[in-house]
């Protein structure tokens, strides 16, 4: 499954999401991730830290939970074909670059084959992209 940092921020960092998340993470045999996205984590669990302080406990444990997951993933690195990827999809789909680069990710991790193959997010425009270009998409909309 490939994952979207905005799935993978409720595995680290306690929220509403996380029980759902947490299992399916847990039965990912293989997590695949952008390259770029251990940064993204990181960016939302220090934003929330300047929202609401996280005690110390919870933000090493964030962080540790992080490395953790990125040290077991397949990261997708950055290339020029997948910068190129990303170009298209802005062009074919209202996304911010970021998530162009990530949904890019994603299709170069399935070879350009999405059908059959799994996008987790919780953007609701990311996962209309992802799902107009063939991936089944994670956790089930709750509309």
């Amino acid at each position: 499954m490939f994952w979207d940092s905005s799935a993978l921020v409720p595995t680290i960092l306690p929220g509403q999401a996380s029980a759902a998340l947490l299992a399916l993470v847990a039965s990912d045999p293989q997590t695949t991730v952008w390259w770029a996205s251990p940064v993204e984590c990181q960016s939302a669990v220090f934003r929330r830290h300047r929202e609401k302080p996280l005690s110390t406990d919870v933000l090493r444990g964030a962080m540790r939970r992080l490395a953790d997951l990125m040290n077991s993933s397949d990261v997708v690195p950055p290339t020029a074909t997948l910068r190129e990827r990303a170009g298209r999809l802005l062009g074919a789909h209202p996304l911010r670059a970021g998530d162009a680069l990530q949904l890019a990710a994603a299709l170069v991790s399935s070879e350009d084959a999405p059908q059959g193959e799994t996008f987790v997010c919780l953007d609701t425009r990311l996962r209309d992209a992802a799902r107009r270009e063939g991936f089944a998409i994670l956790p089930p909309d709750s509309r």
